[in-house]
């Protein structure tokens, strides 16, 4: 890391790390809108989250205690998910906007979309958590976040550039989600190291930086999120958790694959149905059927729901947890094939969950902690492709900082079977599928001038929109 190098790295800095560095004073004038968006970014997740909380709870709880039905039955399960999808292929065809660009066609930090596809956007997001679809809300909230303060930007500061505004808007908003500074820096470290100016690593953080702590304390003081989970403490590292650490993370991270090529084989085939309130709909009807087969704990994004499965482990068995895997792995894939907004990261997280209880119900000589912090930094490495943010999972839904040099370690085997797999991401029917996957999962710039690529791309799903299926995101000034 650049801020380590000392006093000696400082004379042969100026043609290098340091070339194009901003000056202090304009980090410190630049960090009043940082924090602003930060604070914002957290308002805006804040108020998405309440709203289909509060649908939620008219749809899975008010409505059937009002109407005398049991929202646990297969028929309720499989009849909400099912209008779900109808309801989010309705605004997906005919409402202005028409949803936003297509999760499944693009990264979790991509260029702003244009403002008018926002507030359709939030419509099937808030849809598809408060209906029970398998997918996270960090992708839709990010999109949001960074079209709506490019626009506010661009009005009131037009000399920010766009691209700067993109990941202040992303770095807030991942604090918020995860309620730490932490998980936006490590998100954001492998872009901003790939950038070829801005100065060293620690001068291209300071702004992002500055939005995500504001974002997490914003959302802290708020709504107090955490992932932490009830877990036996480990504090005793045995010779032989190493191997079983990789093995369990590596086997997971196949899992992950798997779900990954599921998504890739089912995105054309929803997609070549052509009209979105057929495809959608038909994806809420498989994952209605799904969901009645497996129960509410296979619905939603999950955060919830992996409590409730550790609480009541001692429940299953092997062959039980195997299918609650199962059936929320094709419920991921569908979800994200069928055109839902949402993203991928805490559906992988509670599959993570599933697996370690899993692996501790096989292999019961291996401490539960170890196999669930294995199992979450598998699935989610596979399904993210970032090792950091997978690695820093693994230890917050655990709580065991003792864990993390063996994940350093089971991580390295994981990744070497991940970065031989194409990525969770497909390219919009327009333009040709991706031939490669990325590393890290969010491309470095072309070699351009610092003016990078025009202000305002165009993100919408329709077909002449031309954004391409792996954005970069230029060098801040």
């Amino acid at each position: 890391m650049a801020g380590g190098s000392g006093a000696g790295a400082g004379a042969g800095a100026g043609a290098g790390a340091g070339a194009g560095a901003p000056t202090t004073r304009r980090q410190l004038i630049l960090a009043v809108p940082a924090l602003l968006i930060g604070i914002l970014s957290a308002l805006v997740l804040f108020a998405l989250d309440e709203l289909s909380g509060l649908l939620e709870h008219g749809i899975w709880s008010a409505l059937p205690a009002a109407a005398g039905l049991d929202p646990s039955s297969g028929w309720y399960i499989f009849t909400v998910l099912s209008l779900t999808g109808l309801a989010v292929g309705l605004v997906v065809r005919y409402v202005p906007g028409h949803g936003g660009q297509d999760s499944a066609t693009s990264d979790l930090i991509s260029p702003p979309q244009p403002l008018r596809a926002l507030p359709s956007l939030a419509l099937v997001a808030v849809l598809g958590l408060a209906g029970g679809v398998s997918l996270g809300p960090e992708s839709p909230i990010i999109a949001i976040n960074s079209g709506l303060f490019v626009a506010i930007m661009a009005r009131f500061l037009p000399k920010v550039p766009p691209q700067l505004t993109v990941m202040l808007a992303a770095a807030g908003t991942v604090g918020a989600l995860f309620g730490t500074p932490v998980a936006a820096a490590l998100i954001l470290t492998g872009v901003v190291a790939a950038l070829p100016s801005g100065g060293e690593l620690w001068d291209r953080l300071f702004l992002p930086l500055v939005a995500a702590g504001a974002g997490s304390l914003t959302m802290t003081l708020l709504a107090h999120p955490t992932f932490e989970l009830g877990l036996p403490v480990y504090d005793t590292v045995a010779p032989i958790d190493i191997l079983s650490a990789a093995g369990i993370a590596s086997v997971a991270a196949v899992v992950g694959i798997v779900c990954i090529l599921l998504f890739r084989v089912l995105h054309p085939l929803f997609h070549r149905i052509g009209n979105p309130v057929l495809y959608i709909t038909l994806g809420g009807v498989v994952l209605g059927a799904l969901g009645a087969l497996g129960g509410p704990l296979t619905l939603f994004k999950g955060l919830d729901q992996m409590a409730e499965l550790l609480e009541t482990r001692s429940a299953y068995g092997v062959g039980q947890v195997l299918v609650i895997i199962a059936i929320k792995l094709v419920a991921l894939a569908v979800a994200s094939a069928a055109g839902f907004r949402g993203g991928h990261i805490f559906p992988a997280v509670f599959l993570g969950v599933a697996f370690g209880i899993l692996a501790n119900l096989v292999l019961p000589g291996v401490p539960l902690t170890l196999c669930v912090a294995a199992g979450v930094l598998g699935l989610v490495l596979a399904l993210s492709r970032d090792g950091w943010i997978a690695l820093f999972l693994a230890v917050i839904v655990t709580g065991s900082v003792v864990l993390l040099p063996l994940m350093c370690l089971a991580v390295l085997p994981a990744w070497l079977l991940v970065s031989k797999a194409p990525p969770m991401i497909v390219a919009p029917p327009s333009l040709p599928a991706p031939t490669a996957p990325t590393t890290p999962p969010l491309p470095a710039p072309p070699p351009a001038s610092e003016s990078g690529p025009k202000p305002h791309p165009s993100t919408a799903p329709a077909p002449e929109s031309g954004s391409k299926p792996h954005p970069s995101t230029p060098p801040a000034p």
